[in-house]
């Protein structure tokens, strides 16, 4: 049953309690609710480490690497004949053949020429040696790349090749060699992934304007997660390895009920709901894109619980369910103060920052001037400056979750995405709001 106000507010309390604590790097006298769920999850977008710098071994030294239980490398594609592919050209060279030094690497020694396997599936699986309880997985799709998830599940006999082809070039590692360089070749990338993520973006509809539909991609999509496990399975019986299935889900309500039937999530893993996007550029005025809790002025119609609820009353069980929280903020410029600080406020237009028109990075929010409120009864933060108003997430924030999906038994918390979160504040955010009592030793799990 939803909590009523009253219990929220209750909630609020004791979360504002734990969000202080977070701030001040000490949880060790909070109490823990439950006992704790598993999932610290961070995706990687692999497209920044040429277009922003950003490393497999910044998640290292940030501290990332050490608090996270799964990486999820975005994207891997499927190309118009319904196959697992590498991506174009350039990015594939930066995937697996472009060859580290020394001082970017992160193990701190340069890349051989002749090595099977560089690039940043070798530094993946480098830090993965450094750090053996983090998982990593593919995750097959992502906005752009979703155009053709359609026709691969399309039929049992597309279905049984998507998932072989797949499985043989992320898991098996059977990258191809290309241009007369040394890496790639059966097996090379092995052991770089345990995990397959899927995140079709989305069946049903309402995806990238490009996507390929179908009547039947609803039904599709529980087959193709039903084929998945069957061959994961297959699989671990023949390298003695297990391998996670998971998939990624929006946090739209309308989505949910047209693009995923509930029997679909018997065999994941787990799913990632996306607690975040309820307001933006489409919105008729500013508003929370990730608020916890939907209230108050300008509040959308929904909210991380509202997602959560949604998802649970879907048949979605609590321990499989990781909400998603950002590491990027909304922002509109042209914004009157108003009575509620902005909060519900018609705008000239969108505000930029360093991700483009209307969004911006956490750390480049953090270091902008303005005045910051936060709102622990309904989970929400934001920023007003020089005429802008910016909604995002912190490490209070994040706290609030944490509680959150302790409170309710859910799976954990999800990361998008590391870049980012350059000091990695809002993952230690997360691993100690989901497991306060390791906190007060100031030490990773």
């Amino acid at each position: 049953m939803p909590r009523t106000r009253r219990g929220r507010l209750l909630l609020g309390a004791a979360a504002a309690a734990l969000a202080a604590a977070v701030a001040a790097g000490a949880l060790a006298a909070v109490d823990a609710v439950g006992s704790g769920p598993v999932h610290r999850i961070a995706y990687f977008a692999g497209w920044n480490q040429p277009v922003r710098d950003y490393r497999i071994s910044d998640v290292a030294d940030s501290g990332a690497a050490a608090r996270l239980t799964r990486l999820m490398w975005a994207f891997g594609e499927i190309g118009d004949e319904g196959r697992c592919r590498l991506p174009a050209e350039d990015a594939r060279w930066e995937l697996y053949q472009r060859r580290y030094d020394a001082g970017e690497s992160v193990d701190g020694e340069a890349d051989a020429y002749d090595q099977p396997l560089a690039g940043g599936l070798n530094q993946l699986r480098d830090l993965r040696a450094d750090h053996p309880g983090l998982g990593a997985s593919i995750s097959l799709g992502g906005w752009n790349t979703s155009v053709h998830f359609s026709a691969a599940v399309r039929t049992p006999e597309s279905r049984r090749e998507f998932v072989s082809s797949c499985l043989d070039l992320w898991l098996r590692g059977d990258v191809p060699v290309r241009d007369g360089e040394p890496q790639g070749g059966p097996g090379a990338a092995r052991g770089v992934f345990d995990g397959i993520d899927l995140d079709w973006e989305w069946p049903g509809g309402d995806g990238h304007p490009d996507n390929v539909e179908h009547p039947d991609d609803r039904r599709n999509f529980t087959l193709v997660v039903r084929e998945f496990r069957r061959q994961l399975d297959g699989l671990e019986r023949e390298t003695g390895h297990e391998y996670t299935l998971s998939a990624s889900l929006p946090g739209d309500p309308g989505r949910m009920r047209d693009g995923y039937e509930p029997e679909a999530f018997a065999p994941l893993d787990f799913a990632t709901v996306q607690g975040y996007d309820f307001a933006g550029p489409w919105s008729a005025t500013t508003g929370h894109h990730a608020a916890l809790y939907a209230d108050g002025p300008g509040a959308p119609d929904e909210g991380v619980h509202g997602a959560v609820q949604g998802y649970l009353d879907h048949g979605l069980p609590a321990d499989k369910l990781v909400v998603g929280f950002p590491g990027f903020g909304r922002g509109w410029r042209g914004v009157p103060p108003g009575e509620a600080f902005g909060r519900g406020e018609r705008a000239e237009a969108p505000a930029s920052g360093d991700y483009g028109e209307h969004a911006a990075s956490y750390d480049e929010l953090q270091r902008r001037g303005g005045r910051r409120f936060f709102d622990p009864a309904n989970g929400a933060y934001w920023l007003v400056g020089d005429g802008q108003w910016w909604s995002y997430d912190t490490p209070a924030t994040v706290a609030l979750k944490g509680a959150y999906v302790r409170d309710r038994g859910l799976g954990g918390l999800m990361l998008w995405n590391l870049d980012m979160d350059l000091e990695g504040e809002l993952v230690r955010a997360m691993d100690t709001s989901l497991d306060p009592g390791r906190a007060g030793s100031g030490q990773p799990r």
